[in-house]
C-alpha cells in the first residue's frame, strides 16, 4: 500500500483557474463533507483537512486525519467509481447564497436546482438499491465558466465493492450520507 506522500491523487493544482481566491473559497465549503476518492491507492477518504502549502504555490493538498485510520475505507477499485456528469456550483436563491446542483439531462438540456432538492430528484430517479453516492476525485474543481467555481461530480457504486462485506458497504453508504447532509 502507498503511503499518503506518494499519493499524487492528493494534490489538486490550481494554476489554470482564473478566479483561484473564490475557487479555493469555494471548495472549502466542502471539506468533510464530500469524501474524497484516490484511484492510484484505491482509497476513500471520509475525514481530511485542505491544505494549501506555501511551498508548493497554487496547490491545494488533501490531507487525511492520520488519528482516525478507520475513517478510510481501502480496496475500493476504480471500476467502482463513475463520473456522473452533475456539478455543484455557487448561487443565489430567495436572495440567499446558495450551493446549487447542475443536472444534465438525456434531452441535452441542464437544470440547476438548489442542491439538497437537486439531491432528493436524483435519488428519486434511481432504483432504491442504486444510491446516489457522490464523491469527489482529483480534477473535479473546476471553473464552469472564466469565474464561477464548480466540483464535478463521481458516485460509488456499491454493487461494484465485491470484495467488501454488506457491513463495509452499509459503512460507505451512511458516511457519504451524513456528510452530504451537512451541506445546503
Amino acid at each position: 500500500m502507498s503511503t499518503n506522500a506518494d499519493n499524487k491523487d492528493l494534490i489538486w493544482d490550481l494554476d489554470a483557474f482564473n478566479q483561484r481566491q473564490r475557487a479555493v473559497d469555494f471548495v472549502m465549503g466542502f471539506e468533510n463533507k464530500l469524501c474524497v476518492y484516490s484511484s492510484s491507492v484505491e482509497q476513500l477518504y471520509t475525514n481530511y483537512n485542505l491544505f494549501f502549502p506555501k511551498e508548493e504555490d497554487r496547490k491545494l493538498v488533501i490531507l487525511p486525519n492520520p488519528y482516525m485510520p478507520h475513517d478510510t475505507f481501502n480496496s475500493i477499485p476504480a471500476s467502482a467509481v463513475t463520473p456522473t456528469g452533475m456539478e455543484i456550483i455557487p448561487g443565489v436563491y430567495q436572495a440567499r447564497p446558495c450551493l446549487f446542483l447542475r443536472i444534465p439531462f438525456r434531452s441535452g438540456t441542464v437544470r440547476a436546482l438548489p442542491l439538497q432538492m437537486g439531491l432528493n430528484i436524483v435519488r428519486q430517479k434511481l432504483p432504491s438499491n442504486k444510491p446516489f453516492l457522490p464523491v469527489l476525485m482529483k480534477g473535479d474543481l473546476r471553473e464552469l465558466d472564466a469565474s464561477t467555481p464548480c466540483l464535478h461530480l463521481h458516485t460509488i457504486h456499491l454493487g461494484r465493492l465485491e470484495k467488501h462485506s454488506v457491513l463495509e458497504r452499509s459503512g460507505i453508504h451512511k458516511v457519504i450520507e451524513q456528510r452530504l447532509r451537512q451541506l445546503s
